[in-house]
Formats: structure tokens, sequence, C-alpha cells
């Protein structure tokens, strides 16, 4: 069963990007939890911000089910080498790609890269972000701004492009969204644009690529306990994280993995242009 946590947490800082080791208490990814059932087997997956967090249980997850997986990430390499591990324990091809993907020639290498290790990608997921938490708009820079930007909606974009002309009819694109695009929380000014973009953005890619017989759909999580939290919020907030849901509690990153796992099976034909909110009882409309 997935490890269930409420608050109070102790207070807790870390330096971006945040490390899974430090955090307390340490998130459950389903490393013990979640057993496949061959949903995606034979299929190939790149994931982005895959090292660790909801990244780390997406990658567990689909390669339990049967898929090989490209774990794109900025620098946190210990925690890309423990996702690797649990992906070749799984008996899947694990493949780590570092890098800073606010940049297009790094998203355009990666999709690359995947294709030089796999042959083709059938499904991508588009889950790497950058927040960071501020009182004032006075306090938010314009290099904050245009960082938010470019790590969490333009790499989406230079991904997307730069894959789609090699996925076949039946592929996949998923793209974490946020509980922040419907209930935008005023202190992740540029984080919570940037989700309503991507809600928007999948929106219309679905219809876009419909013809093409690929699907595009969003997950919007949230509160979930990964290292983004401890990374970027006061330590009085990460204390209280996930009190303010019906549940009074955070989600695991295990929590979620279920929901990318049915975007991503061919079964789920259908679906597509769809948010699956990811919760805790809070509505988003």
């Amino acid at each position: 069963m997935t490890a269930r946590f409420e608050p109070p947490f102790p207070e807790q800082r870390q330096p971006m990007p945040g490390k899974t080791d430090a955090m307390m208490p340490r998130p459950d990814h389903g490393e013990t939890s979640y057993v496949g059932s061959g949903r995606l087997k034979g299929r190939r997956a790149v994931i982005t911000g895959g090292d660790s967090g909801i990244g780390r249980a997406v990658a567990i997850a689909f390669a339990r089910e049967g898929a090989d997986v490209l774990v794109s990430y900025l620098n946190e390499d210990e925690d890309a080498a423990e996702t690797a591990d649990w992906i070749t324990k799984a008996g899947q091809k694990a493949v780590l790609m570092p890098g800073d993907i606010q940049h297009p020639a790094h998203c355009r290498a990666i999709v690359k890269r995947a294709l030089e290790e796999f042959g083709c990608i059938d499904i991508l997921v588009n889950n790497a972000a950058h927040q960071a938490s501020f009182d004032t708009i006075d306090e938010i820079s314009d290099e904050e701004w245009q960082l938010t930007f470019a790590v969490n909606i333009h790499a989406m974009f230079y991904l997307t492009k730069a894959a789609v002309p090699h996925m076949k009819p039946g592929s996949s694109i998923i793209n974490t969204a946020s509980v922040n695009a419907d209930k935008p929380n005023p202190s992740l000014l540029a984080y919570a644009a940037t989700k309503g973009a991507i809600q928007n953005f999948t929106g219309g890619l679905a219809q876009l690529l419909a013809d093409k017989d690929i699907r595009a759909n969003a997950v919007a999580p949230g509160p979930i306990w990964t290292p983004l939290i401890p990374s970027t919020l006061p330590p009085e907030s990460v204390s209280q994280f996930g009190k303010q849901v019906p549940m009074q509690r955070p989600g695991q990153p295990a929590e979620l993995a279920t929901a990318y796992v049915m975007l991503a099976d061919p079964l789920s034909s259908y679906v597509s242009g769809a948010t699956i909110a990811v919760t805790g009882g809070r509505p988003i409309i």
C-alpha cells in the first residue's frame, strides 16, 4: 500500500532543485507497491523531470508495465541513477539524459537520443517544472518570469514539436499541469500562469494531432510531496503542506502513477484533450 503522511511535517528547506533523500518524510514513488500488468509492453517513453517526484513514480510504473524509459533531468545525478536502477530492475531499458530543457537545442537532443536508443517514441511525458514563491509581484524578476515560462511551457512546445514526426498512430503525449491552472496560488504567480498555459496547450494539441491518431492529455496534480516543495516554499508552509485539501494531506508521487498509465495505455484510445485531476478531493473547474 502507498505510504500516507499527514502534516505537520518537520520544517525543512533545501536549495533548488531539491533532493529526494533529504526530505522528511521520504516520498513514496511506488517502489514497493506498484505492480504492473503489461499495459505498456513494448512501448518507448520519454519523461522529463523523471529523476524524482512525480516523474520517478511514472518511470517506475511505466517500466513495470513493460516500457523502456528515457529519463530527462537537470543535474540531479544521484536521484536519476536511483530511478534508472528501478527501471532496470523491472527488466526494462533505462536511458539517462541530463541537461537544461529551457534550451531548444537540448530538447531536440533529448528526442534524438531517444530515437537512437529506442528507434521511436510512443509516449512523451512533459513533466519537468520550475517554481518559486514570492509575496509580491515586485519580487519577481524578469529573469525569474522568463525562466519559469522557458522550463514549464516553452520546453513542452520544443519537445512535442521534435517528437511528433517520430510518433506512430496510437502514441500518447501527457503533460503535467496543476491544480494551480484552475485555482492559482498568488504566491506562485509565474508557475500558476504556466500551468494554465499547459492546460490550454494540451486542449489545442489534442485537436491538432487527432488526424494523426496521437492523443494529448494532461494530469493536474496538487498538492504532491516532492523535492519541489522544500526547495521552493517557506519552511512553515512545508510543515503544513497538504492540509488545505479535503483529504488534509499531500498526495504521494505513487498516487499519480495510475493516471499517467491510463493516459499512456493504448486502450484509452478515445481519451484526448482531457485533464485528469489528482488533487486529494479538491475539485477543479
